[in-house]
């Protein structure tokens, strides 16, 4: 397979890097000369990407924040062979499947299957890329116009070069579940690192300030942008977490020692079954 990524930052440029190593053919596109120099220096692409050799993609993919995603992807759409799937890397997807499912009306000879590795890194930019950053991750896909031979195509092509898992959906659970596993753990974890005593931490913390604070640093513009994209699941993510953060809150303010003890049996009960449940699928 050849694949085609358009975008050559933290997650176009590990995924590039990746398929390189394992001897895969890598057609690379960035409209920044200065990150198509360094992906070259990385071995981030096995040649540049153009509109000549665009038609030689089996697989073409968006490494772009969503807003540009169309405006990046859709001007090599022409050249593309009869049978190419365009995907994508995007955080959110009902604004990407979107634009997908006018460019099948627009391009009925190809295929289009939303995709959104979950991996990622606290810093961005082809110098922080990694050729692990992809091992063992899951991979969502939300396919907009594929049949289901495309499809198993696309799965066992992740599954092959690394990934543990594929995970198939739709845009709409994608992003009510991103909400809450993404996007909510930056919001808080941004939050609390604001708090005055974070500047007097040293010799006062452990693993759990830094678990709980990792994903402070981000990248401000990126993440505003997949939030107000997703600004309904995050809202209703972010109040029934202060609704249940108020509920210790009360519980404290009323020197309720067995409520407090409740809640929290009751968080430690959910985080171990929801372990088990993670190492019963990892057997099975």
């Amino acid at each position: 397979m050849t694949v085609g990524i358009i975008g050559l930052g933290l997650m176009g440029g590990s995924f590039g890097r990746m398929l390189v190593r394992r001897g895969i053919k890598v057609l690379g596109f960035d409209v920044s000369s200065e990150v198509m120099l360094k992906a070259e220096l990385m071995s981030a692409f096995t040649a540049p990407l153009n509109a000549s050799n665009a038609k030689e993609t089996d697989l073409l993919v968006g490494a772009v924040n969503p807003n540009v995603f169309k405006h990046a992807v859709e001007p090599f759409l022409p050249q593309l062979k009869s049978g190419a799937v365009v995907s994508d890397f995007c955080g959110v997807k009902r604004v990407t499947v979107s634009v997908m499912e006018r460019w099948a009306t627009k391009f009925p000879e190809l295929f289009f299957i939303g995709g959104h590795p979950m991996a990622g890194r606290e810093f961005s930019g082809i110098e922080h890329s990694s050729i692990a950053l992809y091992e063992k991750a899951s991979m969502i896909l939300t396919p907009v116009k594929a049949d289901i031979f495309v499809v198993d195509k696309i799965k066992e092509f992740y599954l092959s070069v690394g990934f543990s898992r594929v995970v198939i959906t739709d845009a709409d659970f994608h992003d009510k579940m991103i909400a809450y596993t993404s996007q909510l753990c930056h919001i808080v974890s941004n939050a609390f690192i604001k708090n005055k005593r974070a500047e007097d931490r040293l010799g006062y913390s452990a693993g759990s300030f830094r678990d709980l604070t990792r994903v402070a640093r981000m990248n401000p513009a990126l993440w505003t942008e997949l939030i107000s994209l997703n600004r309904d699941n995050a809202l209703a993510e972010l109040d029934e977490f202060i609704a249940n953060l108020n509920k210790y809150r009360a519980a404290i303010a009323a020197k309720d020692d067995e409520e407090l003890k409740r809640l929290f049996a009751e968080g430690n009960e959910r985080k171990i079954k929801i372990e088990q449940e993670k190492e019963n699928d990892v057997r099975t």
